[in-house]
């Protein structure tokens, strides 16, 4: 039986393995969701470190191994990407949409957080 970290690890890994491949195979509705972007090799690169991410969350989900370092990778990439997703909203740089995306990371920090301390 996995663990609830497990389960969150996994839930993680998935929403960062869609996010992330989501620009790689379907730039022009990424675009169309996001805005439009100057640098699409760069938006290319997010994406792939952003799956790379995901599936080292999920492999540890899926393995029922989540030590330490999987418990800061979790918390510290959702962490970066809250802060990057409201600073350059509130500076105008990246639209509004991406707040959509820093509500489930914030619940990600918090659920980490919580069932760490347990």
């Amino acid at each position: 039986m996995h663990s609830s970290l497990s389960i969150l690890a996994g839930a993680q890994g998935i929403y960062y393995v869609i996010t992330g491949v989501w620009p790689i195979v379907h730039m022009r509705s990424f675009l169309a969701v996001t805005g439009p972007k100057n640098d699409l090799w760069l938006v290319k690169t997010v994406g792939a470190v952003i799956t790379c991410i995901g599936l080292t969350l999920g492999i540890a989900g899926w393995r029922g191994a989540v030590s330490l370092e999987i418990l800061v990778l979790g918390v510290s990439s959702a962490l970066a990407l809250t802060i990057v997703d409201i600073h350059y909203v509130v500076r105008k740089v990246i639209p509004p949409i991406y707040l959509l995306d820093a509500g489930p990371e914030i619940l990600l920090i918090a659920a980490w957080l919580v069932l760490w301390g347990r």
